[in-house]
């Protein structure tokens, strides 16, 4: 499999180059930044052959089968449009867009020229995350009544750029909030049906500046209710998934730079859940999604998943500005897990 970078980003540098390099066979050849000088160096330091300084020169780039789309949330929604158009399978960062309808007019555009999109939603490839999952499914539980995640991190100076950027798509909803809801949908195997959600009184949404912190309630279809907190501005939180059942819980943890960790409570105490070996995110999700396109299984988070969580975190936006409940658009997917 030969793809193209479009983005000469930091996720790709350390997590998804690492991936597609993984897969036997499997190389980067070209890169697009519309920095010239910025996708050369970056093309330098990776090890990658080609750059361009147009979207139109990666895409013309002889034998490049994928694209993975990881610019400015702003820019996904066009440039994945683009690849599919070229006949390029895509692996597009969430957000897939900013308003749903480009969104799902991406789903439209992968179908019709018979193309795989998928949505980069790693956190699924957690192996807390999947471990909980399954224990859910198995009824370790009992009925699941609630769940709370927190993404809760302080960003650091040299980002707060355009990912605080109303223009560019910044934001706390966009960037933290779209995971939650995924991870949440997956592990529960349920759809999210509608959001309350507030934003503190601080002047976040003064000019072009996005939300740092959002929090809310999601009440899901099958009965269950969630909390979430997405901050880009407490330097003291992390990345939790608690989930409440009639007979136990559990807890994902997860800290940056250490193994993620999974704990389930019982009337018995705390007990700390083995995980299996797994490989990063980044590899298991290459691998699911390069196996998705020779017609085995399908990749961890499809376009249909990117439109669900999207529409999670506009709908909090909605709320947060008019201070009401915002019910969702009927679920576009399925929370199903990825393939193994």
């Amino acid at each position: 499999m030969r793809w193209g970078l479009a983005g000469a980003s930091e996720i790709a540098a350390t997590s998804i180059i690492q991936g597609i390099r993984a897969q036997a066979g499997s190389r980067v050849v070209a890169v697009h930044s519309r920095s010239a000088q910025r996708g050369a160096d970056y093309a330098r330091r990776h090890g990658i052959e080609h750059s361009y300084d147009s979207l139109a020169g990666l895409l013309d780039h002889p034998g490049i089968d994928a694209v993975y789309v990881s610019t400015t949330n702003d820019r996904h929604a066009a440039e994945a449009i683009a690849a599919l158009r070229a006949g390029k399978h895509v692996l597009c960062e969430k957000p897939l867009a900013l308003e749903l309808a480009d969104a799902e007019a991406m789903v439209a555009t992968a179908a019709a020229a018979g193309v795989v999109l998928a949505t980069n939603h790693g956190r699924r490839n957690d192996p807390a995350v999947r471990a909980a999952r399954d224990l859910i499914s198995a009824g370790t539980l009992g009925t699941p009544l609630a769940a709370h995640t927190s993404a809760a991190f302080l960003l650091p100076e040299q980002l707060r750029t355009w990912r605080l950027s109303g223009a560019a798509g910044g934001g706390a909803a966009l960037d933290l909030l779209v995971h939650d809801a995924d991870t949440l949908r997956f592990v529960l195997a349920d759809e999210i049906v509608s959001v309350q959600a507030a934003t503190p009184s601080r002047g976040e949404e003064d000019g072009d500046r996005s939300e740092e912190v959002i929090a809310g309630t999601l009440s899901m279809a099958r009965g269950p209710v969630a909390s979430f907190l997405c901050s880009f501005a407490t330097p003291h939180g992390g990345s939790n998934l608690d989930v409440f059942g009639e007979s136990a819980a559990l807890r994902a943890s997860r800290a940056p730079g250490r193994p993620s960790t999974l704990v389930l409570r019982t009337t018995a105490g705390e007990e700390p859940v083995l995980l299996p070996d797994a490989p990063p995110i980044g590899v298991a999700t290459i691998a699911a999604f390069e196996a998705a396109l020779r017609g085995h299984g399908r990749p961890t988070a499809d376009g249909e998943d990117g439109v669900a969580s999207l529409a999670v975190a506009l709908a909090a936006r909605e709320s947060a500005r008019t201070g009401v409940r915002v019910p969702l658009p009927a679920a576009q997917g399925t929370g199903r897990p990825a393939s193994s």
